[in-house]
């Protein structure tokens, strides 16, 4: 009896990728606001990424890059799971991206491009833009 309570706590697979993208974006090195992103095939990690400056450039955290309440250097949770996909050869074409933040009309684009199929995201950040783009693609588009 036991083992069957506790199977019914157990998180669903997007609130688990969700918490798990919560904990990326701790690494986050922006001033501005902190964003993670967990890129998931088949249910499993293929490639995280926070919002932070390119490697061996000077941290937001050491350096202040925001002008007008805009990054200057900072490159985004989701390019940076993508990008670092790309770095290892690890194929993005129907996976899906967990961020905590829903992504910008940048950020779609190059989901769009790289064939990602859903997008699962916590906190809303209001783009017309990227949310008609997202709708035109067939992107499935979650809150949680």
């Amino acid at each position: 009896m036991e083992c069957i309570n506790k199977m019914a706590e157990r998180k669903s697979w997007d609130e688990y990728f969700i918490e798990l993208a919560e904990l990326v974006s701790t690494r986050a090195t922006c001033n501005r606001l902190k964003v993670g992103a967990v890129l998931v095939a088949d249910k499993r990690i293929i490639s995280t990424g926070y919002n932070g400056v390119p490697s061996g450039v000077p941290h937001c955290t050491d350096e202040n890059c925001n002008e007008n309440n805009k990054c200057l250097r900072t490159i985004h949770a989701e390019q940076n799971a993508i990008s670092q996909a790309a770095r290892y050869g690890i194929k993005t074409e129907g996976t899906t991206i967990y961020v905590t933040h829903q992504p910008c009309r940048d950020c779609t684009k190059i989901i769009i491009s790289a064939g990602i199929k859903e997008i699962v995201y916590k906190n809303s950040y209001i783009d017309e833009l990227a949310l008609e783009m997202i709708n035109l693609s067939g992107i499935i588009l979650k809150k949680i």
